[in-house]
């Protein structure tokens, strides 16, 4: 487990796009944090580090995203609004799993017994003021000890 402090919106970005280049799907990066946490960032920094050019925004009302390039596809979840195992089967989350992309799923405290065995968690609380970023990664299988 690693933890890290960011200042800005845009340190959090540049920390994920360091955990994107090192991402080789499938993998599910896993983010738990409060509403304005900086999940949506960090999966722009994602995007960033796998070679996406895009125009990464929170999947909200879409429930997925999905953004192409580099040779790699990476699909931004909301499971905000998923309160079942059926909720879940009908967002598609196990068939884009399958695709072997990179899976960023905001609020995964609604799925956490569906999360496979090489997620990497990504908490993110508040610091010391508004702006402060604590982020705690943890990774399993081949993300147990990355070096970003």
């Amino acid at each position: 487990m690693r933890q890290f402090v960011t200042n800005s919106e845009e340190e959090t970005e540049a920390l994920g796009a360091r955990l994107g280049a090192m991402l080789r799907g499938p993998v599910v990066v896993a983010f738990f944090g409060g509403l304005g946490m900086g999940k949506t960032a960090f999966t722009r920094g994602l995007a960033q580090g796998m070679g996406i050019d895009a125009e990464v925004s929170s999947p909200t009302f879409a429930l997925v995203h999905e953004y192409h390039g580099g040779g790699k596809t990476l699909y931004h979840f909301d499971m905000y609004r998923v309160e079942s195992w059926d909720d879940l089967y009908a967002a598609g989350f196990f068939d884009f799993y399958e695709t072997g992309g990179v899976l960023a799923v905001e609020w995964s405290e609604n799925i956490e017994n569906a999360l496979p065995d090489n997620t990497v968690r990504v908490e993110i609380s508040r610091g010391d003021n508004e702006n402060q970023r604590i982020i705690t990664m943890e990774g399993s299988g081949s993300y147990a000890d990355f070096s970003c």
